[in-house]
């Protein structure tokens, strides 16, 4: 399905875990590339601290004391990011990766170490460090450091667990993470070098700040990794993070939930199996977090399961993850309403879904997110909004709290959006019949003002032409439009306008304004030959002293005045010559031309004037054209006057014209002077207007 494509590509993306591992630094410490002289003297300290690391690579307790000392002052440097290049370019990498692994000894040797563990946890802190740059992680892995790193994650099962060693395994898991951090050759590296089955092993740790460790590396590895994905799930890593989802430490169920997340991102078969073993309700419950973090995973994964089949979606439910999501649409925090719209989008889509979403809440939370400057949060809230409008029992809801006003009125950032929200609307405009219809008049009946205001606008957009007429003349719908544009409030008058116009637009299949006029009455012309020919000529016309001859017959034929002059008690009826005393001759030329044709071309320049002769002579078919072509050059800075001459001259199909483009161009004529008075003459003719339109038999057909 076409939506449903675009939605995918708004889906959030989750990323592998890089840790900073810089838990003692203050977040507002200040930051500067050193330059010149400070840039030297730092150079020379790591040079320095090398040089020990280099020379101090046995078990003598100096050496041992001096490469930890080294180890913690090139890790402290390297908490600022800005001289890090300073520190590899001084060859810290292979000094450090060499210390990763304990000095020789002898095979016999037993006795306690001097600073066991202590030097190898700095070294993995330094270059977890190092490795926060991009650029680094190559160089640290081509060193030999992962070898080592894998090790050291092992250390556990050689010696007996004490802080040192517990310190050494989780630098160690989050030296591994920086390392793989968004780098697909180092995470397969990781998974070559048998990383994953001691990370695995590790989240069932006693100390829980090694099993978070260990869960962040795993979450990396597993981001957009399918060979590790398989391993992690191969080596029975589900059941023990299903267990820390439950864990009522907020580190490790945030951690347990990314590693989820990524492991079933874009895998079918890996999101069935965690689903069989059992992680639906525990992720539902992080819902209720008090980590924001894990809430916001949480959302995205039950997003991912809503996209597996339709029972997952109705089991997501039942089990009691909609409220908790419709509460985080309110956050200020704009990620979280991110992946709980995603969630709630995907759960949408299922029609026993859609009623729940709405009535516990959902509908006015999700509207105003379309008025978010944040595109992924917009489209998800808008793609939510589609899946609820797929259900007949939410339609009069989205109507009365004003969503289809927000759908229209809308600025929406990328395309995928307006193409939702335009979907969404025609959902809508196709359930406005039977008890839909019947509950919205209802509303429009006995609801407060603003309601029936609010179904009045969505039904002039929404309605079936054939339901016009009960809607907006039984029903009154047609003076809760009209009450609007004598509001105070722009907004609402411009409201009325539009909806007005789009009203106007339905009642007919072609409007005065593009549409060439009808065809006179059918009847006989002499032609073109007679026009002004004495031959057979009858009466003479003087006009501005030119004669003009003409034929009783054919004037008679034309029109009523005609038929009243030469019929009637005037003076002119026995006349041979009849003085013109108030038409341009080019004005009468044309006129008779048309009663001798049919036929004439009404030029801009002509027409008002010409309009004038058709009126006073009553020529219905020329009037006609006269208001064609006037029609065309209406403009805001003439439609007041336009307006004015079609009263002047009974030019029904010209006013009507004008009153369309008042409707339309409601907003531009709003800021100019007048408005308010030219509104006020026109809402007469505009209650007219429609009152004859909405009656026709068809109005399909209607023509102006």
């Amino acid at each position: 399905m076409e939506l449903q494509r675009s939605e995918d590509q708004g889906l959030p993306e989750r990323k592998g875990q890089k840790r900073k591992l810089e838990e003692e630094i203050q977040e507002d410490r200040e930051i500067s590339l050193p330059t010149g002289a400070a840039r030297r003297a730092l150079l020379a300290e790591v040079t320095a601290q090398v040089t020990v690391l280099e020379s101090a690579f046995t078990w003598r307790e100096s050496d041992r004391s001096a490469a930890k000392r080294a180890t913690h002052v090139l890790a402290e440097l390297a908490k600022n990011e800005e001289v890090v290049n300073v520190i590899v370019e001084g060859g810290a990498v292979p000094a450090l990766v060499k210390h990763l692994q304990a000095p020789p000894c002898e095979d016999r040797d037993r006795s306690p170490k001097p600073f066991e563990h202590e030097v190898e946890k700095g070294s993995a802190f330094a270059l977890g460090l190092l490795a926060v740059k991009p650029e680094h992680q190559q160089l640290i892995v081509d060193s030999g450091a992962l070898s080592h790193l894998v090790n050291l994650l092992r250390r556990y099962k050689d010696s007996s667990i004490s802080r040192a060693v517990i310190s050494v395994i989780r630098r160690a898991a989050d030296a591994l993470t920086n390392l793989a951090h968004e780098n697909s050759s180092i995470k397969t590296r990781v998974r070559m070098e048998g990383g994953i089955p001691p990370l695995v092993e590790l989240l069932e740790f006693t100390d829980t700040k090694v099993q978070r460790a260990a869960a962040g590396a795993l979450r990396t590895l597993a981001f957009k990794n399918d060979e590790n994905k398989n391993q992690i799930v191969e080596c029975n890593a589900l059941p023990t993070l299903i267990l820390m989802l439950r864990s009522e430490d907020a580190a490790i169920h945030y951690e347990a939930v990314g590693v989820i997340g990524n492991l079933v991102h874009s895998s079918p078969n890996i999101k069935r199996e965690v689903l069989a073993a059992g992680a639906l309700q525990p992720v539902i419950g992080l819902l209720n977090s008090c980590c924001s973090e894990s809430q916001r995973e949480a959302a995205l994964l039950l997003g991912q399961f809503a996209a597996t089949d339709s029972d997952c979606k109705v089991h997501i439910v039942q089990r009691g993850a909609v409220r908790p999501l419709i509460e985080m649409l309110h956050s200020p925090d704009v990620q979280l309403k991110e992946m709980s719209t995603f969630a709630l989008g995907r759960l949408a889509q299922d029609t026993h879904n859609q009623a729940g979403i709405a009535h516990s809440g959902g509908l006015v939370p999700l509207l105003k997110l379309l008025d978010s400057k944040n595109g992924s949060l917009q489209h998800n809230a808008a793609f939510a909004l589609y899946g609820l409008a797929d259900n007949e029992d939410n339609v009069s809801d989205f109507i009365r709290v004003g969503g289809v006003q927000r759908l229209q009125d809308g600025e929406f950032i990328v395309q995928a959006t307006k193409d939702c929200v335009a979907k969404t609307l025609k959902r809508l405009e196709e359930k406005i019949h039977g008890r839909v219809l019947n509950h919205l008049l209802y509303l429009m009946r006995i609801a407060e003002k603003p309601v029936q205001r609010r179904v009045a606008l969505a039904l002039a957009y929404l309605c079936s032409p054939d339901d016009q007429r009960t809607i907006f003349i039984d029903n009154n719908g047609l003076e809760l439009l009209l009450g609007l544009l004598g509001s105070t409030s722009t907004k609402q008058q411009l409201d009325g306008a539009v909806a007005l116009y789009k009203l106007s637009n339905k009642a007919m299949t072609l409007s005065p304004m593009d549409a060439a006029p009808p065809s006179p009455t059918p009847q006989v012309y002499l032609g073109e030959q007679y026009v002004n020919n004495a031959t057979l000529s009858d009466v003479t016309f003087l006009v501005e002293g030119r004669r003009f001859y003409a034929h009783r017959i054919c004037l008679l034929a034309s029109s009523d005045a005609f038929r009243a002059m030469f019929d009637g008690g005037y003076r002119e009826k026995d006349a041979r010559d009849i003085e013109i005393p108030n038409i341009k001759w080019e004005v009468f030329e044309l006129m008779m031309r048309f009663i001798y044709t049919g036929s004439v071309d009404v030029t801009l320049d002509i027409a008002q004037d010409l309009l004038r002769a058709a009126d006073q002579y009553l020529l219905e078919g020329l009037k006609r054209l006269c208001e064609y072509t006037i029609a065309q050059d209406i403009s805001l800075e003439n439609v007041s006057s336009m307006y004015e001459l079609s009263e002047a001259f009974h030019a029904i199909s010209l006013r009507h014209t004008c009153i369309l483009f008042i409707l339309e161009h409601f907003d531009k004529l709003s800021a100019r002077p007048g408005h308010l008075h030219l509104i006020q003459r026109i809402v007469p003719e505009i209650r007219n207007y429609f009152a004859k339109a909405l009656t026709k038999p068809n109005p399909h057909k209607l023509r102006l």
